[in-house]
């Protein structure tokens, strides 16, 4: 849909941006003082440019993460995907995952997807900022700049009471005060703009930026 914004429009919106600031692990009572969890995907490095087959560009398929085992004392983790470069007053939703089995390691690549009700083999899908269940594809205005799409994770000591499909407003009041542990993944994109070559292919398993380590437990099945 954005990509239809003209390049000259686009450039003129740079400056109006939600912000970091609003993403949603920075929020007041949300943030955890705890441990951090090792966020990562097997396809594009934290701080790189998101494969075009994630993007509205390509397949629009979500793509693949792993991560490290939650604190003690996890009931769920959740999952929420925002672009805080987006021309509004808040960050775009791209992706809402909740009621992750504490065991989970991994959503495979295309797990964030629509299925009707929400629910899929022990976890749920809420609504994206287009009111659709479901990966909404990264669609950035051409000339708008390269925009970061922020993949925060979350442990929480209680799996909250949410209808079916939630949306960003309901996640958000039920993570406050219940997250033991959060981790970030960063992933951009851009159109119009010089993409940099990179000089060789991507490794198979990058490593979070933290320098952590992805466990390998045969546990890491797909939650969806």
């Amino acid at each position: 849909m954005l990509e239809h914004i003209p390049h000259w429009m686009g450039k003129m919106l740079r400056s109006v941006r939600a912000g970091h600031a609003k993403l949603v692990v920075v929020q007041n009572g949300i943030a955890p003082a705890g441990p951090m969890l090792e966020l990562a995907s097997p396809a594009f490095g934290n701080g790189a440019r998101l494969p075009v087959r994630f993007t509205a560009d390509g397949n629009g398929v979500s793509p693949p993460l792993v991560w490290s085992d939650p604190p003690a004392g996890t009931a769920s983790l959740a999952l929420i995907v925002e672009d805080p470069y987006a021309p509004a007053g808040q960050p775009l939703v791209h992706a809402i995952v909740w009621n992750i089995p504490a065991s989970e390691q991994r959503l495979v690549e295309g797990a964030i997807q629509r299925d009707g009700k929400g629910r899929a083999n022990g976890s749920d899908v809420g609504r994206n900022s287009f009111w659709s269940e479901g990966w909404l594809p990264p669609d950035p205005p051409t000339g708008h700049g390269s925009h970061d799409y922020v993949f925060q994770l979350f442990a929480l000591s209680q799996t909250p009471a949410l209808d079916p499909s939630p949306g960003r407003t309901a996640l958000v009041d039920a993570l406050r005060g219940h997250a033991l542990a959060a981790g970030i993944l960063v992933g951009t994109y851009s159109r119009g703009d010089e993409v940099p070559l990179l000089a060789g292919a991507m490794p198979a398993s990058p490593a979070p930026a933290w320098g952590g380590h992805i466990s390998s437990s045969p546990r890491n099945a797909a939650v969806l």
